[in-house]
């Protein structure tokens, strides 16, 4: 087995909507490396925007994960009801003078053509960098990003499994939104927010999120919190080539019995490349799917 002290690993959902098949990979590859690790494995509900989270969703991805066998090691955690820390991180960040309010809607920000940031969001163009126009109203809070001279814009990380990733803030992202204009706190900042505030040293989630981590690297060094480790996972593809999301009809993970939920669990590890004899039980699954795990980081030199 692999060792790592004080791991401390976490899934954090989004509850949209019930959990289909690439939300339980990336649990089951982060539960399996907090196992691996002789860590612990925690829980967050990540629901700061309430304005998607649908009724009931996050109790049913709790049941889910319990009748998988999957249990935090700790108390679950919800992100809304942790406002206030995001509230008192952003008063850090404004007085050291790192923040600014932006008058810009989406449409204007698009209609720059400055193009979009690798995860799709469009690059912003520092309109109102230097305050607002006479007449403007604050619609969102944004955090300034160094200027391109002399590279300090350029944040570079060592994903487990991606490897050497880099982006460069200025011109791949501009200065993003902390707080968004309906009023909810932007996931950068709560994800760096809850991460620091729980310990948490590994990240294990989807490649989806890859293009994000620069910019909560950069939040964490402004913040003087520790930067945990990544390994972003190959995210799991319909039919079509599309990301599995309610959007694309990713359809809910229900297993009726204990085999459904083996036969549940052994597809996950299937498309993480595990390679494993058939479970006859929940708890034969786990035994064999954790040293499985560990080899398979050892192999690809990401312990």
């Amino acid at each position: 087995m692999l060792q790592h002290p004080n791991y401390i690993g976490r899934f954090a959902p989004s509850p949209t909507g019930p959990l289909h098949a690439g939300s339980l990979v990336a649990a089951v590859a982060s539960l399996l490396d907090a196992r691996a690790h002789h860590g612990r494995w925690l829980v967050r509900i990540e629901d700061v925007d309430e304005g998607r989270t649908a009724a009931g969703a996050a109790d049913a991805i709790l049941a889910l994960l319990a009748s998988l066998g999957m249990h935090p090691d700790g108390e679950v955690v919800w992100q809304s009801r942790r406002t206030a820390l995001y509230q008192a991180a952003y008063e850090r960040l404004r007085a050291a003078g790192h923040t600014y309010p932006c008058g810009c809607n989406r449409r204007e920000i698009v209609d720059s053509r400055l193009g979009l940031a690798p995860d799709g969001a469009a690059i912003y163009p520092g309109t109102c960098r230097h305050g607002l126009a006479p007449g403007r109203a604050m619609n969102s809070l944004r955090v300034r990003v160094p200027e391109a001279d002399g590279g300090a814009d350029l944040v570079a990380f060592e994903d487990r499994f991606a490897g050497h990733r880099e982006q460069r803030l200025a011109s791949e992202s501009g200065d993003f939104v902390l707080k968004r204009g309906d009023g909810y706190w932007a996931y950068q900042l709560a994800v760096v927010v809850d991460d620091a505030g729980q310990g948490v040293t590994d990240v294990v989630r989807g490649a989806d999120l890859i293009d994000s981590t620069p910019r909560q690297i950069y939040l964490q060094r402004l913040l003087k919190v520790p930067t945990p480790r990544y390994l972003h996972l190959p995210v799991v593809r319909n039919a079509n080539g599309e990301k599995l999301s309610k959007q694309t009809g990713a359809r809910a993970i229900l297993p009726g019995d204990e085999a459904a939920a083996v036969q549940v669990l052994q597809d996950a590890a299937a498309f993480l490349e595990l390679a494993l004899p058939a479970a006859g039980s929940l708890g034969a699954f786990w035994e064999a799917a954790v040293p499985a795990w560990a080899a398979l980081l050892e192999r690809r030199g990401a312990a």
